[in-house]
């Protein structure tokens, strides 16, 4: 007997940024459907021929107007059959960290409107998104332990407060600062720019950058950092 499928192929983006000292994600609410007027993770279904990648960028062209420099998969959903009303769907989701103040959002195609909300004050997702960002962010934690995080999430040029309150941000906590401080300028990725940065409280305070090679270098070999 002959295996009919009727199957389709989704992709999701879960876009991090990162400002005002908060984590936001990226969400596009739906212009169509059943499900119209709901937020939702950027995403849409794969074309015939089209690599997974591709179509996670053409979404978020299509649906905000943004385009990212890299994408890291996440984990492809599927085990709950009626994650979408309308029929099957095995979902592949990705994610990404931008920095969000330099990206202007344009909602187009079946999008009604494109923001940046808050890690902690995002609205009731449509389909299992709230799942997926759960996962994204479980993910975004963990990361922290191996691999630099701040390139792509922080202006370039910064004071060290910044990137002690990205983390802790992310953490959803704060941290021992001083400690945090000692061990993550050990290895050699921030490079001072000769500047300072006024505060609104306070002197001016020293500004850093990253160093991109040695940012590249530790992103492929990996680094241990316990905070």
């Amino acid at each position: 007997m002959e295996l009919i499928q009727d199957i389709k192929i989704a992709v999701d983006a879960i876009v991090f940024g990162y400002k005002q000292n908060e984590l936001h994600v990226l969400l596009v609410q739906q212009k169509y459907g059943r499900l119209k007027d709901s937020w939702a993770l950027v995403g849409g279904f794969v074309k015939n021929g089209e690599p997974l990648q591709d179509a996670v960028h053409r979404e978020l062209l299509e649906e905000t107007g943004i385009k990212v420099n890299y994408l890291e998969q996440l984990y492809t959903f599927g085990d709950d059959i009626d994650r979408d009303p309308r029929f099957r769907v095995i979902s592949v989701a990705y994610f990404s960290l931008v920095n969000s103040t330099k990206l202007q959002l344009v909602a187009d195609t079946d999008a009604a409107a494109a923001e940046w909300f808050p890690i902690n004050n995002v609205p009731q997702l449509a389909y299992d998104h709230s799942k997926i960002l759960k996962l994204a962010c479980e993910r975004l934690k963990s990361k922290l332990k191996y691999q630099p995080i701040g390139f792509d999430l922080l202006p370039k040029e910064f004071i060290f407060s910044d990137l002690e309150n990205l983390y802790c941000a992310i953490l959803e906590k704060e941290i021992d600062r001083r400690n945090f401080r000692k061990k993550f300028l050990s290895f050699g990725l921030l490079e001072e720019t000769g500047k300072t940065i006024a505060q609104p409280a306070g002197r001016p305070a020293r500004s850093f950058r990253f160093n991109r090679q040695k940012y590249k270098t530790l992103i492929k070999e990996g680094f241990h950092f316990e905070i």
